[in-house]
């Protein structure tokens, strides 16, 4: 029902930016309530961190809050990662989600909570 491509994954050195972009199609793409990004760092697990919702609300994990920004045009069904002020802890895969239920806004950065995956775009800050 919905599919997700991320891209704009790359390396990056120390005190840079990237933007990553994850384009939303398919039946129900207009339908999704909230959509996210996620990372696995290197021997880590999944890690939720910023959301928005359809309705514009943003959640953020502590790790990058004042230096990560989410945002959406809902026109065109693109989700959009501002990375600025880069770090090497930063490397990871990032992944974009998405899910069509209703969810509390406290849990929204939990995996779990997403039923719609894209593949991955690798991030490599040095």
């Amino acid at each position: 029902h919905v599919q997700l491509v991320e891209s704009g994954g790359g390396p990056v050195q120390a005190g840079g930016s990237l933007r990553l972009s994850c384009v939303v199609s398919g039946r129900s793409a207009i339908a999704t309530y909230v959509r996210a990004w996620f990372r696995v760092r290197p021997g880590q697990e999944r890690e939720g961190i910023a959301a928005i919702s359809s309705g514009g609300g943003t959640n953020y994990a502590d790790s990058v809050e004042g230096r990560f920004s989410i945002r959406q045009n809902n026109a065109n069904n693109t989700l959009w990662l501002q990375m600025d002020d880069l770090k090497p802890g930063d490397t990871a895969t990032y992944y974009c989600a998405a899910t069509l239920k209703i969810w509390s806004s406290a849990s929204l950065l939990q995996s779990a909570r997403y039923e719609y995956w894209g593949q991955g775009t690798q991030v490599t800050v040095s």
